[in-house]
């Protein structure tokens, strides 16, 4: 499997914000985040990290917003 986790970087460090993620897309300033089964998190913020071997990125964001896949 090729899916990745998405972690929320912050002052206070990392949180896990979506796991399997299968695709990542800049919209209109934003992240859309999409997984596997369709499930889907904009997160407004920009990519700081992408590392393909450890299937990790991280992103730097103000906020997160669940939407239905």
């Amino acid at each position: 499997m090729c899916e990745s986790t998405v972690y929320l970087r912050d002052g206070a460090g990392e949180k896990v914000l979506m796991r399997d993620v299968a695709a990542v897309r800049p919209v209109e300033g934003r992240l859309v985040l999409t997984g596997v089964l369709g499930d889907r998190l904009e997160v407004e913020g920009v990519l700081v990290e992408l590392d393909l071997l450890d299937h990790r990125i991280v992103v730097e964001g103000t906020a997160a917003r669940a939407r239905g896949g």
